[in-house]
């Protein structure tokens, strides 16, 4: 009879996501609108990815942001290629415009825990 070495030991199974705070949840949903402004659409699909199973909060506002940046993508894409018909000229500066000013009335109220749709939105992620 041959002696085998002892199996390795068994790693205990991962953790289950600790819930967050509301302070937490309150955060990280402003920082995802916040995020579309400065960064894109990287800022919410990060936050998103990372916090979706920790906070139905941050799901839904994860979710509204990341739409909204990928609506605003695709106006700023629109623009830069109408540029050359020159209504891109009128067309970026509304966009980026209509970005600030949205992506700061979202984080105010995501900040404060409300729920915020943005006044038109595509609903791609669902």
């Amino acid at each position: 009879m041959t002696d085998y070495p002892p199996p390795p030991p068994q790693s205990p199974p991962p953790a289950a996501a600790q819930p967050m705070s509301q302070s937490e949840e309150r955060l990280w949903a402003m920082l995802s609108h916040l995020g579309v402004i400065f960064f894109g659409f990287l800022a919410p699909l990060i936050i998103w990815l990372i916090f979706r199973e920790r906070s139905g909060f941050v799901n839904d506002q994860g979710k509204e942001a990341l739409n909204w940046s990928i609506l605003v993508t695709i106006a700023g894409v629109i623009g830069a290629i109408t540029t050359v018909v020159i209504i891109g000229f009128v067309i970026l500066p509304v966009v980026a415009i209509v970005t600030i000013v949205f992506g700061i009335m979202a984080s105010m109220a995501a900040y404060r825990g409300d729920m915020y749709r943005y006044p038109f939105n595509w609903r791609i992620v669902k």
